[in-house]
């Protein structure tokens, strides 16, 4: 990452989510019981899916992935957040920055990549009962998480190395919560045209494959339930897919109001609004949403809560 001449800049400065002294005691009682309450959740969700062996298939094991790249995301930015709010210099070095967007960046496209793979693995599921743990082995389900994360990688380093090689010669105010791109652009004063072209390319590339996979693997599954003749059966496969698809609209949505919307409807502050919504409100609601409408996950809390009462 080399800048060059054109900047000496060591560190950004954060002006957080608000400067209304009103508001912000409340705000941060709040963001720190949402942050809590996604370690916890998360966490234990990935505890329970490790403990229970009945929950050892690949729904749950992209289940407990998507748990943990959950935790590191809200990890990567909720700490720093919570502990601005008393801090009187809200600083950042230039390279802890880059580090926080490189990380927000993989655990991001992992998300997006999670759940068009739970999409292919609950297709699978459906459509052919009989071979589903032969088709989603552990082998075939450790090579897909491997390219997950992989792509979620190479994305990563391309938009870091060109968004930390860009010139910095003005203000040093991200008038942000965290080192996201679209702040960081603003702050620059070399030209970003590539960096928008390549959020562009590899990003709506990203999405495009991942909401493109969803919406055919629903397809399928439509088709296949309805070749069940029972009404029991048919509300029985659809009640497997209702917990993803709430957790498809919510993340996907966002993600595309976040970067994808006209340029002259761009706000930061309605920006950091949404920001907080997918770091950190989004992977408290996930492990919720799984949790709560999931029979699985209810019976598996009962073992292990009599396994360890007695």
């Amino acid at each position: 990452m080399n800048r060059g001449n054109c900047s000496s800049l060591t560190e950004f400065i954060f002006l957080g989510i608000t400067t209304n002294s009103e508001i912000s005691g409340s705000l941060f009682t709040i963001l720190l019981v949402v942050y809590l309450i996604n370690i916890l959740a998360n966490l234990g969700m990935i505890i329970l899916i490790r403990l229970d062996s009945q929950l050892h298939t690949p729904m749950y094991f992209f289940l407990s992935h998507l748990s943990f790249c959950d935790l590191c995301n809200s990890t990567t930015v909720g700490p720093k957040m919570l502990t601005d709010y008393f801090a009187k210099n809200k600083s950042i070095p230039f390279l802890a920055c880059a580090f926080q967007f490189f990380m927000f960046c993989i655990f991001s496209d992992a998300d997006c990549l999670l759940l068009a793979m739970m999409a292919f693995d609950r297709y699978k599921a459906i459509s052919n009962p009989l071979l589903y743990k032969v088709n989603m082995s552990s082998r075939v389900c450790s090579l897909l998480m491997a390219g997950v994360y992989l792509v979620g990688l190479v994305d990563a380093l391309a938009h870091t190395i060109l968004a930390f090689r860009l010139c910095y010669c003005g203000s040093n105010e991200i008038n942000h919560f965290f080192c996201d791109l679209p702040p960081l652009l603003l702050l620059s004063c070399s030209d970003t045209q590539v960096n928008e072209l390549v959020v562009f390319t590899l990003f709506g590339f990203i999405e495009l494959t991942t909401i493109s996979g969803v919406i055919v693997s629903y397809c399928y599954i439509i088709l296949s339930v309805l070749k069940i003749h029972s009404t029991e059966g048919r509300f029985k496969a659809f009640s497997t897919c209702t917990s993803h698809l709430t957790a498809v609209a919510i993340f996907q949505g966002t993600m595309l109001f976040t970067y994808f919307r006209p340029s002259s409807s761009y706000s930061l502050d309605q920006d950091k609004m949404t920001s907080l919504f997918y770091t950190l409100v989004i992977p408290m609601l996930n492990p919720l949403i799984y949790s709560l409408r999931n029979k699985d996950v209810k019976e598996a809390l009962e073992r292990i809560k009599n396994k360890w009462w007695f």
